[in-house]
């Protein structure tokens, strides 16, 4: 077709191709203007029904004159060609912008705004656009957006009548999965029923496509058509305040309701959804919401940017080896810790920046959601005891690098780089350092790089509770106190997991004994570091008083609200004195600073769940069952992550996934009381209490017969009664 004449029209260059046709960059040789040619494929020109249909829809899609939908000029037929003229865009689709990345507050108000208007002025005329998704709308080098293809939706479906377009679409999706998947994603629930539409439709997919834009994710995902269609239709996406914290809780709210499963609970208008999305746009330009951000993150973002405020984005692993990522994580955090010993400096919390962790986002964009003045950046390879770490300091708001440095050094001297950085950092935004913060800056957790080393592995492991992990973890934390015995850290680890587990698995008196005897090794010297209290306060935890351990761990939490695992033990201890309540209150909290850590929201789900707020766990679902996904990417070999996942499928009715996990729990940890515990619940939640029992009896035998929280749990509410459970946890035992 390049340099033929087709009509009145010379065919300059393709721009692209689709379902209905090739498009092309055409001159109008009458008018002397360049436009856009849509031609049909050729089963669709020679399909008189769908022809017609096209023709008819098309002149309805032509009368709409707006400057945020691409202009329709005609349908022409040239022998036995049949297209469409458009306006000839220039810049690029939403679908490549969102490849990149999110999209900032500013540009997802703008643009919503707009495409809101055009589907306001569409609507007006009875003209429902059926397909709306990013790949329909075009972002113009001169910034406004256009809806493209309005009215041709259901030609595109290739049905004649939308409300059974989705067996086609399903049956594309087997084949073109890249393509029509993308389309079935944006359908609503209603479409997917094959219902009758209306304009509410539109507004469904343009929550999804606001949701998309927000936060680069689907809000309705799955591997097959199948899995899209039944969460579309039963399952609510992970509130945009989990995976962006730093967007208003405003938006979230418009988005949830543009994405109501009900679509008489939707927006009823384009006109009300566009009014909501102005409303928050004017108030944020405003700053009425300039302090305000997700209810996760509400305490800790700042109302306005400092002047000296730093983000500290986790360093990008370049050794590839997911065995050196606990390593680039801890280093990362210590940067951060050196970092926050700077007075004049505020540096953002770990948990706040994690989001962005091995996410492609720039330091521009880091700054303006987090409305920090400077973004730290770096990358770190080991080799053996070699380590090259690059570090870059960039001021957010032009992107421009203000300091950068690289050192090769050897694995023992990563304290003095990361002492290096900071003071480094401090020198480039003419902070000077006091006497005192430059002593602080060259205190060192250890000397010893290798004791230093076995402390982060043994994080790990420790964070996982299994039997099997935690001892792991436990010799590991030795190994790190015998190669360095001033290692305070190292003793408060140890004192935390043989606390735990004498709670979880052997209430043997040398376990206690043992945790104490740390702990005091830990405060030699008059060491008070938050991890120490954290330690003690799992000692009073693990012997009962719960009392002293929420007030040791409260305290422990106002120095350090990251500290490891804290609002994990205070969420257990406040559910053991029966203080549910609390627990709620604290949730957004707890969440905020939980980081990796994912046990911080075992209590908060026993909470929910005891109070009785079904509406509140049920929304609370979704957020965990997300938590426990994330982490299982990365750490598949959890089998208490997967056991807790398989509890809250078995809670959603996701009974064969719920199988699934707690199966590959048991192949995990076959002799773990702890998973074999939970997965009795998970059994009890999916109505079968004989493999429940079955499941019960090996965790006693195992060690597990705690019949005070045996009675707490509702998931094994159906068991009570039973005579093999009454035999194996009367209310009697201990």
């Amino acid at each position: 077709m390049l340099g033929k004449n087709v009509s009145h029209y010379r065919i300059i260059s393709q721009l692209g191709e689709g379902g209905m046709g090739v498009v092309y960059e055409a001159e109008d040789i009458n008018l002397g203007r360049n436009v856009a040619l849509k031609f049909l494929s050729p089963s669709m020109a020679n399909d008189d029904n769908l022809l017609q249909r096209f023709q008819r829809e098309a002149r309805a899609a032509s009368s709409l004159n707006h400057p945020n939908i691409c202009t329709i000029h005609g349908i022409e037929q040239f022998e036995d060609q049949h297209f469409i003229i458009m306006e000839l865009l220039e810049g690029e689709s939403l679908a490549d912008r969102i490849r990149r990345g999110p999209l900032d507050i500013d540009e997802v108000l703008t643009l919503g705004v707009q495409i809101a208007d055009a589907l306001e002025s569409a609507h007006s005329k009875g003209i429902v656009h059926r397909d709306l998704k990013p790949a329909n709308i075009f972002i113009t080098s001169r910034g406004p957006a256009k809806i493209l293809d309005f009215g041709l939706a259901k030609i595109d479906q290739q049905k004649p009548d939308v409300g059974s377009n989705v067996a086609t679409a399903i049956a594309d999706g087997l084949t073109s999965a890249g393509a029509t998947m993308g389309t079935i994603a944006y359908m609503s629930p209603e479409q997917a029923r094959g219902e009758v539409t209306d304009a509410r439709t539109d507004l469904f997919s343009f929550g999804t496509v606001l949701y998309q834009m927000a936060s680069g994710t689907m809000p309705f995902q799955g591997d097959t058509s199948a899995v899209v269609f039944d969460s579309i239709l039963n399952r609510d996406p992970v509130p945009l305040s989990e995976l962006i914290p730093m967007l208003p809780p405003e938006l979230g709210r418009i988005i949830g309701q543009a994405l109501e499963k009900d679509r008489d609970l939707r927006f009823q208008s384009a006109t009300e959804l566009k009014t909501a999305l102005k409303r928050l746009k004017r108030d944020l330009d405003s700053g009425r919401h300039s302090g305000e951000t997700s209810a996760i993150h509400r305490t800790r973002t700042p109302q306005a940017v400092h002047e000296h405020s730093i983000a500290v984005l986790y360093f990008e692993n370049l050794s590839g080896m997911k065995e050196d990522e606990y390593l680039r994580d801890g280093i990362t955090e210590d940067i951060t810790t050196e970092l926050s010993k700077i007075k004049r400096l505020k540096t953002f919390s770990r948990a706040m920046v994690l989001n962005y962790r091995d996410k492609p986002v720039t330091a521009g964009q880091v700054g303006k959601e987090m409305r920090a003045s400077y973004v730290l950046t770096g990358s770190l390879r080991r080799a053996g005891n070699r380590l090259r770490i690059n570090a870059q300091l960039v001021d957010a708001s032009t992107d421009f690098p203000l300091w950068s440095e690289r050192y090769d050094r050897e694995m023992a001297d990563v304290f003095e780089v990361q002492d290096e950085i900071a003071s480094k950092i401090a020198a480039a935004l003419r902070i000077t350092l006091s006497p005192q913060e430059q002593e602080a800056l060259a205190e060192k957790p250890t000397e010893n790089l290798q004791a230093y080393d076995l402390y982060l592995r043994g994080r790990n492991y420790a964070r996982r509770v299994g039997r099997q992990d935690l001892q792991v973890a436990l010799q590991m934390y030795e190994n790190a106190a015998a190669l360095d015995p001033n290692f305070s850290l190292a003793h408060a680890a140890v004192a935390n997991v043989c606390a735990q587990y004498y709670y979880h698995f052997d209430r043997q008196q040398q376990w206690i004994d043992r945790a104490i005897a740390a702990t005091r090794k830990a405060s030699a010297g008059g060491n008070d570091a938050p991890e120490i209290r954290l330690a003690e306060a799992w000692v009073d935890f693990a012997e009962g008083r719960y009392e002293a351990a929420v007030e040791k761990i409260r305290l422990a939490l106002e120095r350090d609200p990251d500290l490891d695992g804290g609002y994990y033990l205070l969420g257990r201890a406040l559910f053991e004195a029966g203080r549910y309540q609390e627990i709620a209150e604290i949730m957004e909290d707890a969440l905020a600073h939980a980081g990796e850590n994912y046990n911080t929201t075992i209590p908060i789900h026993n909470a929910l769940g005891a109070l009785g707020k079904k509406d509140a766990l049920n929304n609370f679902l979704h957020r965990e069952i997300a938590v426990f996904e994330e982490h299982l990417k990365k750490v598949p070999e959890d089998a208490r992550a997967r056991v807790l996942l398989a509890s809250d499928y078995a809670m959603q009715g996701r009974l064969d996934d719920a199988k699934r996990e707690a199966d590959m729990a048991i192949a995990l940890r076959p002799d773990d009381t702890m998973i074999l515990y939970n997965t009795a619940c998970v059994f009890c939640a999916m109505n079968n209490p004989k493999d429940a029992m079955v499941a019960l009896k090996k965790a006693w035998e195992g060690g597990n017969r705690n019949s005070a929280w045996t009675r707490k749990d509702p998931d094994l509410a159906i068991l009570h009664g039973d005579p093999e459970f009454e035999r194996l946890y009367p209310p009697s035992v201990a």
